[in-house]
């Protein structure tokens, strides 16, 4: 070290600064051969969770509960069960109402240790996979472009909205 280093470093509050450290007993290797950044220690990923036999018969829990919000005729035949966690499980009813093809009803039931009831967590809608989803957003000033603004030339000789670009206002009619 440099005698300003050790002064900056014996200084009152100073803390040493970050230096990386490398592994001198791993074989040497160049930045090429490293294919992913080292993150730090590896977890382990999780299990998908087992289906719930308890929530997984309480079919007719989710369809009560569904019932407050959707009327049964809007609840197709097709009926999935998924395991969310440890006794977390979410029940999925086609929805058959127009325009919502490709959705599902879902019904989140969850029950405590050692019991055998069913309790509702959460009620609602959710798109599937083949659902018709809106568009992205887009904000109003990448959506407008300069040709389509007009000017007032481009309106036809009737007087039709001409006034809007010479500051008047439009005059209601009763």
């Amino acid at each position: 070290m440099t005698e300003q280093v050790k002064e900056e470093l014996s200084a009152p509050g100073a803390t040493a600064p970050v230096t990386e450290v490398l592994d001198t007993t791993a074989p040497a290797t160049s930045v090429e051969q490293r294919s992913e950044p080292r993150l730090g220690e590896r977890t382990r990923r999780r299990r998908t969770a087992k289906v719930d036999t308890i929530l997984a018969e309480a079919k007719d829990v989710a369809l009560a509960a569904l019932a407050d919000i959707a009327p049964e005729s809007a609840m197709g035949p097709v009926h999935h069960v998924r395991g969310e966690e440890e006794r977390l499980t979410t029940h999925l009813f086609e929805c058959t109402l127009p325009g919502y093809r490709g959705w599902f009803w879902f019904a989140t039931l969850s029950r405590a240790p050692r019991s055998k009831v069913a309790t509702v967590c959460e009620i609602g809608l959710l798109p599937g996979d083949d659902a018709l989803l809106a568009p992205a957003w887009v904000p109003w000033a990448d959506r407008v472009l300069p040709e389509d603004h007009k000017s007032p030339e481009d309106y036809d000789g009737d007087g039709e909205g001409a006034d809007e670009f010479e500051g008047g206002e439009h005059e209601q009619t009763q």
